[in-house]
């Protein structure tokens, strides 16, 4: 219904006061799929056959029930740890900022570290051993969404410091393979190659320990450790040339 009414001289206008068509709100459209990248994602995308655990929270190949199949082709592990961290974690709604750590685990780490280090410092290196190696072991739990950072440190420091341990018991080969861990999670810290160093020193590979404390000087040219274990290995050599001259 409407009708026109006068508000000023020479001034009129209508209004309606029957019922108003409803006006639907606007949303903004959606933007439209690239249609080349989208026939790129279609051409690599493969469905897979997947069953569900008796929980219903992790994924499994549907021919074995396996979390991590070679005949089926997949693996799931790293879907599969996502998933259980969310089902343990039932308030967290969607995965935190990777600058948010769990402190619970960090505390864990270093205070089973400073175990291995209480023990090593006396003289008990192979119980030492054992809690950096746990130390090591709660460092790679680290739920995927933290930044991969914080887990390289805890790793790194626990197997450099356990690759001490080995050398203090004169197992230069695994001193060895700790630090060439070591040197692969964190190429840029020195302490990886004069661990390196050390133990190549052990198993008298005099020129190769020379190398090891060389590229570390290179990442930290101020780093006591690869200064002193670089005059080491240089004495070494020079005993060596002489006794041969002679």
């Amino acid at each position: 219904m409407s009708h026109s009414h006068t508000h000023a001289p020479g001034e009129e206008h209508s209004h309606s006061h029957g019922p108003e068509s409803p006006q639907s709100p606007q949303s903004p459209g959606l933007p439209q799929a690239d249609p080349v990248l989208q026939a790129q994602i279609d051409q690599d995308y493969i469905p897979v056959p997947v069953a569900l655990g008796s929980d219903n929270t992790i994924a499994l190949c549907a021919d074995h029930k396996l979390e991590k199949c070679d005949d089926c082709n997949v693996d799931f592990i790293n879907t599969n740890r996502l998933s259980r961290l969310l089902v343990a974690n039932p308030n967290l709604l969607c995965p935190p900022p990777s600058n948010v750590i769990s402190q619970k685990l960090t505390q864990m780490v270093t205070s089973t570290k400073e175990e291995g280090n209480v023990l090593f410092k006396a003289g008990h290196a192979q119980q030492a051993i054992a809690r950096y190696t746990a130390a090591a072991s709660f460092a790679v739990q680290r739920p995927p969404w933290e930044a991969n950072q914080f887990m390289r440190e805890e790793l790194s420091t626990a197997i450099s410091n356990r690759s001490a341990a080995y050398f203090d018991l004169h197992d230069y080969i695994s001193a060895l393979v700790d630090a060439e861990t070591v040197i692969a999670i964190r190429r840029n810290w020195s302490k990886g190659h004069f661990r390196k160093a050390k133990a190549l020193l052990g198993l008298g590979r005099l020129r190769e320990a020379a190398e090891a404390v060389r590229l570390g000087l290179d990442f930290e040219p101020t780093s006591n450790v690869c200064i002193i274990t670089s005059a080491i290995i240089l004495r070494h050599l020079m005993t060596c040339l002489f006794c041969r001259n002679c």
